[in-house]
């Protein structure tokens, strides 16, 4: 029995699975040619979350005011070259275009980024790491935030001191730690941090690499941080996925088993290449998140921990212009993000500023758009086999169990909320031999146990919803969109994400260019 617990529910309500099921979903009568049929969808998408397959980019109409709370992305899993160490990424602010000056994109001043991990399965916070960023103009007479290599003003080769002088606009941060009720800064009085600056260009930023790593900033401890303006790891055919799942036709939809088994080209264009985001990295040792201080094996329940971002905002905000905004009152959440799959594929539009505003602890509220997702009827209506409601199943992805909590019992479960949750005792896979597939590929340390920035997120998710953890077989078809990795790449090794695009000569990829790599001439697909 799912007890709805939000503050929308009446007291003392409850939902049965039994009367979440009166409307089984009807099994297609016959099976067409899938690749043919996925036009035919359109009827029954409309009725379905705005959001469909785009992770967390502007997803909620809360958000998609408020740019710079947006949550593009949350990754959470064992750092590669350290079994012994988490790293969490928190991204905002999407699809920035990197020749967007003279500002570009720096983090909000007025938004509190947040990363809360629960460590005793109750869906409720218990460690708590807090960014807050500040913004200096040190040259107010210049046209721009950034300059260097004209005018006398040196190529900005340097984030503080000699090399420096052409970052006008400059933001540094810091990082504070909320657990048991104790706040400890890290390295505050010791060392200031510096948010890295978009990539401007050549001629302003000659050596942008160097910037990018004097970004890593070691606080003590074991722990690691960079923020700043970095590549977005996501990918998607974003294009052929909002026009009502119109992939290209010759790759799209689903794919062939050779395809599939491809985890290094893509046959259709990733529609967010090129692009920036902005990215806050963390690492920090498992014990430091677990509940008792100690690393576990993966069969014990306290190596399982719970994660997601949150952005806030102050209560009150009076706008005073010509002077700053003055702020008050307690922060209020804007959005937060846990699983990819939960927040875009399952959570209907109208319920998304209330989903991206609550606590994970009140989802049971949202429980009816998991045990029988609208997207599953419309994969059904194109005649992908579709496992039947309630899909109980995906409550591994709202709940302590296995496989990713092979130690947690009936009674450790926990309420449903939405968390990306990390066995923290399964290793690493290494760099080479990780698969995009993640955990359905056999790569047990990919998604949805945690979520690297190689997880293919999209194809994963969408064959959850199908079915494919009730019966590989009976509901493993293949589905996905082509874009099968990251064209700008990975980071083997901290801060796992890749430098900024290139303001002056970042290029984008789309239907009819060159970027499909995967493709015999190496164009992209426009049909």
């Amino acid at each position: 029995m799912l007890h709805r617990t939000g503050r929308g529910a009446a007291a003392g309500a409850t939902l049965t699975r039994e009367a979440l099921s009166a409307n089984p979903i009807q099994e297609a009568k016959t099976m067409k040619p899938l690749k043919s049929m996925v036009a035919l969808a359109l009827a029954l998408l409309l009725l379905a979350p705005a959001s469909v397959f785009a992770s967390s980019h502007r997803e909620a109409p809360i958000t998609a005011l408020d740019r710079t709370a947006d949550i593009t992305d949350w990754y959470a899993f064992v750092s590669y070259d350290n079994p012994n160490n988490v790293t969490f990424i928190l991204n905002v602010d999407p699809f920035l275009e990197p020749a967007n000056g003279p500002n570009y994109f720096p983090f909000d001043p007025n938004v509190l980024y947040e990363m809360k991990i629960d460590n005793n399965q109750d869906g409720v916070e218990d460690v708590v790491f807090q960014f807050r960023f500040q913004t200096e103009i040190r040259q107010p007479g210049l046209f721009t935030g950034f300059v260097g290599g004209i005018a006398g003003i040196p190529p900005i080769t340097s984030l503080t001191g000699p090399g420096s002088a052409g970052l006008s606009l400059r933001q540094t941060y810091t990082v504070t730690m909320l657990r048991n009720g104790v706040q400890t800064c890290f390295a505050c009085g010791q060392q200031t941090l510096y948010a890295v600056p978009s990539n401007v260009g050549p001629l302003t930023m000659p050596n942008y690499q160097s910037l990018f790593n004097q970004g890593i900033y070691n606080l003590g401890n074991g722990v690691r941080v960079w923020a700043g303006t970095a590549d977005d790891p996501f990918y998607i055919d974003l294009g052929a996925a909002f026009d009502s799942l119109n992939f290209r036709m010759g790759v799209g939809g689903v794919l062939s088993a050779a395809e599939d088994a491809d985890n290094t080209h893509n046959y259709a264009p990733d529609a967010v290449a090129g692009f920036n985001v902005n990215s806050i990295v963390l690492e920090v040792p498992i014990s430091m998140l677990t509940v008792d201080g100690q690393i576990h094996g993966a069969g014990d329940k306290q190596a399982v921990i719970g994660s997601w971002g949150t952005t806030s905002r102050n209560q009150m905000t009076v706008r005073r212009s010509p002077f700053p905004n003055k702020n008050s009152g307690p922060f209020q959440q804007v959005q937060r993000e846990g699983n990819p799959l939960i927040n875009e594929l399952i959570i209907g539009t109208g319920s998304k500023d209330r989903f991206s505003m609550d606590q994970p602890k009140n989802d049971s509220q949202f429980a009816p758009f998991v045990l029988n997702p609208v997207l599953a009827t419309v994969f059904s209506s194109i005649g992908i086999p579709v496992a039947p409601p309630p899909r109980t199943d995906l409550l591994i992805l709202a709940q302590y169990e296995a496989p990713i909590c092979p130690g947690c019992g009936s009674g450790d479960a926990g309420p449903v909320a939405d968390l990306l949750r990390l066995n923290t005792g399964i290793p690493p896979t290494p760099v080479a031999n990780q698969l995009r597939l993640g955990f359905l590929a056999g790569d047990i340390a990919g998604f949805p146990n945690g979520r690297r920035p190689v997880d293919d997120v999209v194809d994963i998710a969408a064959r959850a919803v199908a079915g494919i953890l009730v019966d590989s077989t009976k509901y493993g078809t293949r589905i996905g969109d082509g874009v099968q990795f990251n064209p700008e790449g990975y980071n083997s090794s901290f801060p796992y994400i890749m430098p900024a695009n290139n303001g002056r000569n970042s290029v984008h990829i789309g239907p009819g260019q060159a970027g499909c790599s995967g493709q015999p001439s190496g164009i992209c697909p426009v049909n």
